[in-house]
């Protein structure tokens, strides 16, 4: 028989994830690492919900076994590929038919098979449940072009803790955001891959995360999280304005004219026609780093707005002149210092008074 493991066991189980759902339901959320190994496509799938509601589960059933059975040879195969070991870990949306099945044929074929309890369904209680931990947040500020993800991966390389959101979000958070990323997940995949991060991170050290909006691009911060990051401490990297045009160019310049100018035309509404046309201008004559001095106004008012709303301790730290591993040193002696004095408010008073 299959063994069935709780969420925990079957993440850091051996063998290859094999995600049986439909492609569509594959699509719209997963299990980070599971393979699309669907039982029915999407049209077969519906052939057998719409069976199920009009005629009832013995007639469905039936049916989801006419449509599986010219498949159980090609499944084997497919696994074998998947799985050179033998052993691998399926799930369905709650446990059900559909992964017991598999289950049942694999095991069949000599494969060593662990099924996740509850399914995917679980999956995602326990991913609400991992975001509201709450966790030692040290958010990393700086308007537009002062290179905090390169700080961020500069601290990352130094051992501290990171949760890079642009990252996970295949999104840099502004109107030109997704220029030359892969395609953004759904936010439902989104909440996913920080709910992994989020739970292998350690609350007794600090956790740098980048200052954003509650959208990046498409993908909507998890509110428990976000929570969290617009109350905690700010340390804001302050830069010249050319310092910060130069890194934007670095960023942004092999990216194609048209693709740049067609996110520009999304901001117009905010720049104003006269400000996105001299843009665009700009960008046609090949003078990007003018291009991007015009747009820097717009977004500085929009990031000073929304610190402003968050209503923390807010620190600059000088990092004109500096390169991203010279910030590190800084940093973290900062939130270390940050972090004791926390440690100090939250200490209950009998144990003040006892020192």
């Amino acid at each position: 028989m299959p063994k069935t493991l709780p969420i925990a066991a079957f993440l850091t189980a051996p063998g290859a994830l094999l995600d049986v759902r439909s492609p569509a339901e594959h699509e719209q959320g997963r299990i980070p690492g599971a393979v699309s190994f669907p039982l029915f496509s999407n049209e077969e799938r519906a052939q057998v919900g719409t069976c199920y509601k009009q005629q009832g589960r013995d007639d469905a059933v039936e049916l989801g076994l006419s449509i599986a059975g010219p498949k159980l040879a090609s499944f084997v195969a497919q696994a074998k590929v998947l799985a050179t070991d033998r052993t691998v870990r399926v799930h369905c949306w709650r446990g059900g038919m559909r992964s017991g099945s598999m289950a049942w044929l694999l095991e069949t074929a000599g494969f060593q098979v662990a099924l996740l309890d509850q399914g995917y369904k679980g999956f995602r209680h326990w991913v609400h449940a991992a975001l509201m931990e709450p966790k030692p947040i040290v958010t990393l500020g700086g308007m537009t072009g002062t290179g905090k993800t390169l700080i961020l991966q500069a601290l990352r390389e130094q051992g501290e803790q990171i949760l890079d959101l642009e990252q996970l979000a295949s999104h840099r958070g502004s109107s030109y955001g997704n220029l030359g990323l892969p395609p953004q997940p759904s936010t439902e995949q989104f909440e996913n891959l920080i709910a992994m991060e989020w739970q292998t991170l350690h609350v007794d050290r600090p956790i740098w995360v980048e200052a954003e909006s509650r959208m990046i691009g498409s993908c909507r911060v998890p509110d428990t999280l976000f929570q969290q990051m617009v109350a905690a401490p700010v340390l804001q990297v302050e830069r010249s304005r050319q310092e910060r045009i130069n890194l934007l160019l670095d960023g942004y310049g092999a990216v194609e004219p048209e693709a740049l100018i067609a996110a520009t035309i999304r901001l117009k509404k905010r720049l104003g026609g006269e400000r996105t046309q001299q843009t665009i201008d700009f960008i046609r004559e090949g003078n990007l780093a003018a291009a991007i001095d015009m747009v820097l106004d717009y977004y500085d008012k929009t990031y000073l707005y929304d610190l402003k709303r968050r209503q923390v301790c807010v620190e600059s730290i000088d990092a004109r002149g500096l390169k991203e591993a010279e910030m590190v040193k800084t940093l973290v002696q900062r939130s270390r210092q940050l972090s004791d004095a926390q440690k100090m408010i939250d200490r209950p008073q009998n144990t003040i008074n006892a020192a």
